[in-house]
């Protein structure tokens, strides 16, 4: 902000973040209590302090974060947050789950992500007009599928835990897939914000697949030695307060690398730094030490940016009936997919259905995306309106249908091995 001085945009920052945080933790605890996700509650603190003229001209000090200096401050907290998140669910990844699910958790996976790509895609073109392939309607639209493809892992975890149902075949089945489909989906927003960053021409679109093949051959590569080199301090020094101070670092060196040399998103980098430490034996004990900076500071910020964002000024009649249809070919195209394959697969129509519920719930990754998009100009601010409810719908439907679909006597004891939940 010109003619702002240092010390002034200090004090901006200052009051917005103890702002922000208190707030934002407020209606996140609140919106927990009456049955929301709490994110939701956070981003809902978003959207208030946005529109609350007190808040951008506070104790003499003016705050509004969406113009002033403080504005690049908070927005570099949420990426940061945005990190420590991707990183946490790589840290949570159970490998041994993973591997054991195998083949028939990878084709769910993979028609849980297709599947809404194509059905996001087509319903946007209806919406914003289709002028051709490689035209920036068209990479709109595509971004929007991609939005569609995230699965929340520890939401349908929570549930499964709940019911009494994640040591069934159907529950692993349905943990494994969720995880997959995360690693799939993240891998399709790297090469759809590469490709609609260029020319669309075939050469560049091969160099995308090339880097992002190279990206993933060299992680596996630096991430053994790198896994080997923990595994052996670990030993040596085991729950040291270093550990995850060192895994920290290796995250954030990850986030940068992916971005910087290869064009990957940064949060693919953190993830996959994740998942290259979480076989440790103290994975877990790293994870809730990450989790306590981002429940603290970070992950407030980060979703109450999204509400910070969120532009409802723009809200038309047009603007409505595509949040509605957002939704709704949301939920449908998870069920349809991963629901559809199962069966191909050989499970029972009940089973197929119960596999198409948990995975139609859609969380933070889902917002992660869609933050992407907005980043670099792929989508407009108004479109948050839309994930937004889809989260908050599949939340609260999904409890509610699995438990219908289920409809079993739920265990006295199921005691899940080793499946980390995020800290609330």
């Amino acid at each position: 902000m010109e003619g702002v001085s240092n010390s002034e945009i200090i004090l901006q920052v200052l009051l917005a973040v103890g702002v922000i945080v208190m707030v934002a933790k407020f209606f996140g605890l609140f919106a927990r209590k009456i049955g929301i996700p709490e994110v939701a509650g956070m981003i809902v603190a978003g959207l208030l302090l946005r529109f609350i003229p007190w808040f951008h001209n506070f104790g003499g000090v003016e705050t509004n974060l969406l113009y002033d200096g403080a504005n690049k401050f908070i927005s570099e907290l949420a990426e940061i947050g945005v990190i420590l998140i991707m990183f946490s669910a790589g840290l949570s990844t159970n490998l041994k789950s993973l591997i054991k699910s195998g083949g028939k958790a990878t084709a769910i996976a993979c028609a849980g992500v297709f599947v809404p790509l194509i059905f996001g895609t087509i319903m946007s073109l209806f919406f914003f007009g289709f002028d051709g392939f490689g035209t920036q309607n068209f990479y709109k639209a595509m971004f929007i599928g991609t939005i569609l493809t995230a699965t929340s892992v520890s939401i349908s975890v929570a549930v499964l835990k709940e019911f009494g149902k994640i040591k069934t075949d159907v529950g692993q089945t349905i943990v494994s897939a969720a995880i997959i489909d995360d690693v799939i989906g993240i891998i399709v927003l790297t090469i759809v914000l590469g490709v609609s960053s260029g020319d669309g021409g075939w050469k560049e679109y091969l160099m995308i697949i090339v880097k992002t093949i190279l990206f993933f051959v060299c992680a596996i590569a630096i991430g053994f030695a790198i896994y080997k080199l923990f595994q052996w301090y670990d030993t040596k020094h085991p729950r040291s307060h270093r550990i995850p101070i060192y895994a920290l670092g290796i995250a954030l060196i990850f986030a940068y690398c992916a971005e910087r040399f290869f064009g990957i998103a940064d949060i693919t980098g953190a993830y996959i730094a994740g998942i290259v430490l979480c076989s440790l034996q103290d994975a877990s004990y790293m994870e809730s030490k990450i989790d306590i900076n981002s429940y603290m500071l970070f992950s407030p910020i980060f979703f109450a940016s999204i509400g910070l964002k969120t532009d409802l000024s723009g809200m038309t009649l047009n603007l409505l009936w595509f949040a509605i249809a957002f939704v709704i070919i949301g939920c449908i195209s998870k069920i349809i997919g991963c629901g559809g394959i199962s069966k191909a697969l050989g499970y029972t129509w009940k089973e197929s259905y119960q596999i198409g519920l948990g995975m139609m719930v859609r969380g933070e990754v889902a917002l992660i995306v869609a933050t992407k998009g907005l980043s670099i100009g792929l989508i407009e601010s108004k479109y948050f309106t839309a994930v937004i409810l889809l989260i908050i719908v599949s939340s609260m439907l999904v409890p509610v249908l699995l438990k219908r679909a289920f409809m079993g006597k739920k265990p006295k004891d199921d005691n899940p091995e080793n499946i980390s939940q995020p800290a609330n």
